[in-house]
């Protein structure tokens, strides 16, 4: 039970017209009338506040059973008041690390009506965290006192890679394959047979099937000839190798490196699937970590999420050349193989250079560079302060060493794409699209 500010107020109230009773009365009169009106105060305090124990509220929490980091995750408190109308204060022990939207929650709940209580949670990192009891006061009916108590609500809750990621890629890609979002497709683009249709002005000639049409031409009479429609080749392999070596531990907008490698892996691998494609994906660092075979269908982008969600990155310098022969050792065929990792320079980046270089030509090496926004904001930002001005010189140095690294991946037929951490998983995702309209692989 806590005394609220109306308490405090009538006691104060009490000393205050003490000395004018004085002016009437005498000493222990006025002390004997002073002590009473406290002890009545005090007296309706507690009463006030028994009957709140009475007809307290009732309060359910509801949260997704898997949170996505780096997003605001919905969180909502349902509360349940029974018989009066009830003002409350609520403080919900979520982890410690969240970022929220309210931490404290104040309403007027109306008697024998449930409310709901939205609020917000952004985790910062990936695992299972403990969340704790709800902290409730409601203040009794004269205003008096406020009862202080807790809800069990204590739970185990896990936090995943960005699932609402995932969920808004799945609903983008089923829209581009149902027609909604769906460029028109055009013939003698891809390898695999589509379908037959009448030419059209502007068709390629080379494209026309003069046999279909003969036939046509003999069953019905009609002249129009008929042309071949292609479509990129299903069912190619797709490798993601993800590091998760020392550079990958380093923090861009409050996630790691590695979070953000690992939501552009798995939205790449949802991509791939849906393409029809196989995905296999490996996590490496002086050594392959975690190997994932390549295969197809929904039920492997579950399996790609439950094994890759535990994975944190660790302190060592990465072994590319290892990683690539692993590779090598375990696919014979040819792959679409992306890298997904970070340049600093041409000098310590010379062993990423070298192993992407043994993956061409037989392979098509694909190389995914982590950027930090920070450092374009850095490079682009003009100032008269020395110390920003050394600050903004080392941020174009560094942007200008990893154009050189790229520009000599690019020379030995590397695919390379380099883009903000935050931008990376829908720039990826993109460029695979492309590849395979393509028919790059």
């Amino acid at each position: 039970m806590v005394p609220s500010k109306r308490v405090y107020l009538l006691l104060v109230l009490g000393i205050a017209i003490a000395p004018i009773l004085y002016l009437f009365l005498s000493i222990k009169v006025t002390i004997a009338i002073i002590v009473l009106f406290n002890a009545i105060i005090l007296g309706l305090m507690v009463a006030d506040g028994l009957q709140v124990r009475r007809s307290r509220v009732q309060i359910t929490r509801e949260l997704p059973s898997r949170l996505s980091i780096g997003r605001d995750n919905p969180v909502m408190l349902k509360v349940t008041s029974p018989n009066t109308n009830a003002l409350i204060e609520i403080c919900d022990y979520y982890p410690t690390g969240f970022g929220i939207s309210a931490p404290t929650h104040r309403a007027i709940i109306p008697s024998n009506t449930t409310q709901e209580l939205t609020y917000t949670v952004n985790p910062k990192q990936r695992g299972e965290f403990p969340w704790g009891n709800i902290q409730v006061r409601q203040l009794g009916i004269w205003g008096l006192a406020w009862d202080d108590w807790q809800i069990p609500q204590s739970l185990p809750v896990k936090v995943y890679p960005d699932l609402v990621g995932l969920r808004s890629l799945t609903i983008r890609l089923t829209l581009q394959s149902s027609g909604s979002m769906r460029q028109s497709r055009k013939t003698g683009i891809g390898t695999e047979f589509a379908e037959l249709r009448n030419y059209r002005t502007g068709d390629d000639l080379r494209f026309i099937d003069w046999k279909a049409t003969a036939r046509r031409v003999g069953a019905y009479g009609n002249a129009t000839p008929l042309v071949r429609v292609l479509e990129p080749e299903q069912e190619q392999t797709l490798l993601i190798l993800l590091d998760r070596g020392r550079l990958m531990t380093a923090k861009v907008q409050n996630l790691q490196r590695f979070d953000w490698g690992l939501n552009a892996t798995l939205s790449l691998a949802l991509a791939g699937l849906h393409r029809g494609d196989r995905v296999g994906v490996g996590v490496f660092d002086r050594q392959m970590h975690t190997w994932i075979p390549p295969e197809r269908g929904q039920h492997h982008l579950n399996q790609l999420i439950d094994r890759l969600t535990p994975i944190q990155p660790v302190l060592f310098e990465s072994d590319y050349l290892g990683a690539v022969t692993n590779v090598l050792q375990r696919q014979t065929r040819r792959a679409l193989v992306v890298v997904i990792t970070d340049l600093v320079d041409v000098t310590a980046s010379m062993e990423l250079l070298a192993a992407l270089s043994k993956l061409a030509p037989r392979y098509l090496p694909f190389c995914v560079a982590l950027r930090d926004p920070q450092v374009d904001h850095l490079a682009h930002t003009f100032t008269d302060n020395v110390t920003d001005a050394y600050a903004r010189a080392v941020a174009l140095d560094l942007l200008m060493q990893r154009q050189v690294a790229f520009a000599q991946l690019k020379q030995k037929g590397v695919l390379v794409l380099d883009a903000p951490a935050n931008q990376i998983a829908d720039r990826v995702v993109e460029q695979y699209l492309q590849l395979k309209a393509r028919n790059q692989l």
